[in-house]
């Protein structure tokens, strides 16, 4: 797909995209977060961003809440409180 339309950048950079262009791209909605990429100096590419996680080190932690056991001796604020201090 190949839609084309004009925009004005107003002050402090901001850029109201298109109507036409916000339907056809799903992703893009209000406060969506997105990744603005200069190829050359009259070129911008945008798109959603991505955050990227670690899936090894959230793996890690699924198992390492798997195997807690023990009901009531210690809070899930608690457990928390010293997962995130030993890291």
């Amino acid at each position: 797909m190949n839609l084309q339309k004009v925009s004005i950048i107003r002050n402090r950079g901001q850029l109201t995209i298109p109507e036409q262009i916000r339907k056809a791209a799903k992703w893009l909605s209000s406060d969506s977060a997105v990744s603005v990429t200069m190829i050359k100096a009259s070129e911008i590419i945008i798109r959603p961003h991505k955050q990227m996680f670690d899936k090894k080190e959230i793996l890690k932690k699924v198992r390492k809440a798997q195997t807690f056991k023990g009901r009531g001796t210690m809070s899930a604020a608690e457990f928390l409180e010293i997962d995130r201090a030993s890291h």
